[in-house]
């Protein structure tokens, strides 16, 4: 049977506190679990106690050993790590701002489907969804719209970084 380890006079306090207290849900909920289980509680009864499965209630159980009342705090989770590199979010919008014609395809616009298209077929970035292409797009101000072409919101820096005008010369 698998139980907690002998608790300090501190530790004991501290997870009382804590499983009485306001503080998150998890972490109280947690706490319980050690006090539980240093009351001799099997780790079945426990789980019914505290709603959780056996597996969960056993996890708490070897960290709470492990790493001591910190242990039982979340951490930050990193989250999944982007699939697209700056540089590869730099080749799709390149790739969408030049004439597909000039790319020697036979047509003059793209759709999001034709752009991922040619993205994955020069294996300018990995495998690729329309949507994804769209999202990259929009973040970055450009819109589709469903005459399948690029609209742009018209700022003067818009021109000179992408025309070439020079704006004291509009004026």
């Amino acid at each position: 049977m698998l139980f907690v380890r002998k608790l300090t006079e501190n530790e004991r306090q501290k997870l009382a506190d804590v499983a009485i207290s306001h503080a998150a849900y998890d972490w109280a909920q947690r706490a319980r679990i050690v006090l539980l289980s240093a009351q001799g509680r099997s780790v079945p009864e426990i789980g019914d106690e505290v709603n959780l499965h056996p597996i969960n209630v056993r996890k708490w159980i070897h960290r709470f050993n492990a790493y001591g009342v910190e242990g039982l705090q979340s951490g930050k989770s990193p989250g999944r790590p982007p699939v697209f590199s700056e540089e590869h979010r730099d080749r799709v919008l390149s790739t969408a701002r030049k004439n597909p014609r000039d790319l020697g395809l036979p047509f003059d616009r793209w759709s999001l489907q034709r752009l991922r298209d040619y993205l994955i077929e020069r294996q300018l970035v990995p495998s690729i969804s329309a949507e994804t292409v769209r999202l990259i797009l929009w973040s970055h101000g450009l819109r589709y719209n469903m005459r399948q072409e690029w609209r742009t919101p018209f700022t003067f820096a818009w021109l000179e970084e992408f025309e070439g005008v020079r704006v004291g010369a509009m004026r």
